[in-house]
C-alpha cells in the first residue's frame, strides 16, 4: 500500500506540542477531580455503600474468611469430622455474603434479587424436607421454584422502592 497524504491543519503545531498540550488539558481535569477515578454514570460508588450497624469494623469480611479457614480445615486436615468442618464453614462464609447481600438490597446500592431468592428457596425446601420426611421430588421442586419466584418479585419490587425506580444497579 502507498502513503495517503493527510490533510494538514491550519496551526502547523507538531505532533509533540499537539500531544503535550493534551497532557496538560489531562493534568488540569484531573486536578479538579482531585485525581480520583470518575465513577461511571448510573453507578454508586463505593462512598455510597451503606455503612454496617456495627461501624467500621470489618466483620463481614472475617466471618467469611473465618469460613474460609474452616472449609480448608476440613479439606486438608481430614478425618471423621472432615465434612463437619466443611459444611460449618460453607455455612459461614454464606451468612457473611448473605449479610453483606442483604445490607446492600436493602439500602438500594445493589439488587441481590436472585441471589436472595434463591436462600429464600433453599431455606424453605430445606425446612420441608426435613420437616415433612419424604415427598415427592417433583413437589418439593414445584415448590422451590414458586418460593423462588415470588420471593424474586417480592425482592425486585423492594428494591425498586429503595433504588428511587430502579429495577437493578
Amino acid at each position: 500500500m502507498g502513503r495517503r497524504s493527510r490533510k494538514r491543519s491550519a496551526d502547523s503545531s507538531t505532533r509533540a506540542e499537539r500531544d503535550a498540550a493534551r497532557r496538560e488539558r489531562a493534568d488540569a481535569d484531573a486536578g479538579a477531580g482531585a485525581g480520583r477515578p470518575r465513577p461511571r454514570p448510573g453507578r454508586p460508588s463505593a462512598s455510597e455503600r451503606p455503612p454496617a450497624p456495627w461501624g467500621s469494623f470489618p466483620l463481614s469480611e472475617l466471618i467469611i474468611f473465618i469460613g474460609i479457614v474452616v472449609i480448608l480445615w476440613g479439606m486438608i486436615g481430614g478425618g471423621d469430622r472432615a465434612g463437619v468442618r466443611v459444611a460449618a464453614g460453607l455455612v459461614l462464609a454464606s451468612l457473611g455474603g448473605g449479610e453483606l447481600a442483604l445490607r446492600e438490597h436493602l439500602a438500594g446500592f445493589r439488587s441481590h434479587s436472585a441471589l436472595l431468592a434463591g436462600v429464600s428457596a433453599f431455606v424453605v425446601v430445606t425446612a420441608l424436607v426435613l420437616g415433612a420426611g419424604s415427598l415427592e421430588v417433583w413437589l418439593v421442586l414445584l415448590i422451590g421454584v414458586v418460593v423462588f419466584a415470588g420471593a424474586f418479585y417480592g425482592f425486585r419490587e423492594l428494591f425498586k422502592r429503595r433504588s428511587g425506580g430502579l429495577g437493578f444497579r
